[in-house]
């Protein structure tokens, strides 16, 4: 018996160790699903909003929260002209501030003027997105600068905890949960206890943190709020030896450096090509796009942001259309794409079949000039989905070829577009 324990102890060491391959890991169901999304929006609103500020400093009194004229259904409906697919509420921010009526605290929309007292934001957030066909998420600061209990661990940790449960339990699916790491520093958080809670009544829902935050999220931060992802970009990350398939999310304000709404502030609205340029370097790259969107004081996107994110998706629309069906091809031979007559492009897109794994490590596109192929961009990753931008070529065959792979590639799509405006 002994013997045969032994052996079967080795069995498992040695599967677990061969997985621990970057080419060997894969998404999980609800990786590959949120990974098709490609673009969400992320909805900054509080005290922070009437204060002209960005940080609070959990002193603001609650009586300061009271919106006007506040619409959830013109925020989704802005973001989904965008092209996002789910929505993602700071549902508490780093002042402690809660947009729910919880039984945690009095520091929420209880205790402001806004709905008499009885208002429930993530509610109307909640059920708008889902009545647009939008995914809802949560963001909720684990940094709490009201909360007498932040000073002690295990006394806050419940506290979160009670938070979380509320959020879980009362709102419906959750795509995503965001954790936030800043101006945590010197806490000690029992993130064990929190991922506990979340998987006891939201198993399917995304985790987003810092690597260096969280090391066991499903879901990662890009590195920077420019929302530029790098062109090479692994879904599988290695955190101290420890492998995982975690995908990045690109997150970026749709106002520059702004998260909350201010006033006369519009010439931090970022233009269009602004946008185009964060869109193919995150989304272009294999990157999720996460925009910061940021309502008035009287509960609205302003009549410029509506505009500027319909804008953006229009262009979005226009350029790229809806992808074709999934080409599946999986070979070692070029992927070619022919016509009878030479059509006119300047841009290549790309995406891998992620389900058996991440495998283009280097890769180029070549255009046939009646003579020989000639080179028209060169790249490394192509993950999720590759957008190459190049000179505007004819041609009537074009193809891309894998140079390195670790493994058999699998190309999901390849096709060609024409981003001119005409």
């Amino acid at each position: 018996m002994i013997a045969i324990r032994s052996i079967l102890a080795s069995a498992m060491l040695a599967t677990l160790c061969a997985a621990q391959n970057f080419t060997d890991l894969k998404p999980s169901p609800q990786q590959a699903a949120w990974q098709d999304m490609e673009i969400g929006a992320l909805i900054h609103f509080g005290p922070n909003t009437f204060m002209d500020r960005e940080w609070g400093d959990g002193h603001a009194d609650p009586q300061v929260f009271n919106p006007t004229g506040l619409d959830a259904a013109q925020w989704v409906a802005a973001a989904k002209s965008a092209g996002a697919r789910y929505i993602v509420l700071v549902a508490k921010h780093h002042d402690g501030f809660c947009l729910w009526p919880t039984a945690q605290t009095p520091y929420s929309v209880k205790a402001s003027p806004w709905r008499g007292g009885h208002g429930d934001l993530v509610r109307e957030v909640a059920d708008a997105a889902r009545k647009q066909g939008l995914r809802f998420g949560i963001y909720l600061s684990p940094w709490d600068r009201h909360d007498p209990r932040y000073a002690n661990n295990a006394a806050y940790d419940k506290y979160y905890r009670d938070e979380m449960t509320e959020l879980l339990t009362r709102y419906g699916e959750i795509v995503e949960f965001w954790l936030d790491g800043a101006g945590s520093e010197g806490h000690v958080y029992d993130f064990d206890s929190y991922v506990r809670t979340l998987r006891t009544y939201q198993p399917n829902t995304m985790i987003f943190a810092d690597v260096g935050f969280l090391k066991y999220g499903d879901l990662r931060w890009v590195g920077n709020e420019s929302g530029f992802a790098p062109e090479e970009n692994w879904n599988v990350i290695d955190r101290l030896g420890y492998l995982r398939w975690r995908p990045a999310e690109a997150d970026t304000p749709l106002r520059t450096d702004h998260w909350f709404w201010h006033p006369h502030d519009e010439k931090s609205l970022k233009t269009l090509a602004q946008l185009m340029e964060t869109y193919h370097k995150t989304v272009g790259r294999g990157a999720q796009l996460m925009i910061g969107l940021a309502p008035d004081r009287r509960g609205l996107l302003p009549d410029s942001d509506v505009a500027r994110l319909k804008q953006f998706g229009d262009e979005i629309r226009r350029i790229y259309g809806a992808d074709e069906p999934p080409q599946n091809w999986t070979s070692t031979a070029p992927l070619e794409i022919g016509s009878a007559e030479p059509r006119t492009f300047d841009r290549a897109v790309m995406m891998e079949q992620l389900d058996s794994g991440q495998h283009v490590e280097r890769y180029v596109v070549e255009a046939w000039d009646g003579g020989e192929w000639k080179t028209l961009v060169t790249g490394t990753t192509i993950g999720h989905r590759k957008i190459d931008i190049f000179p505007r070529t004819s041609a009537g065959r074009v193809r891309l070829r894998i140079l390195e792979s670790a493994g058999a590639p699998q190309i999901r799509q390849f096709r060609l577009c024409d981003g001119t405006t005409r």
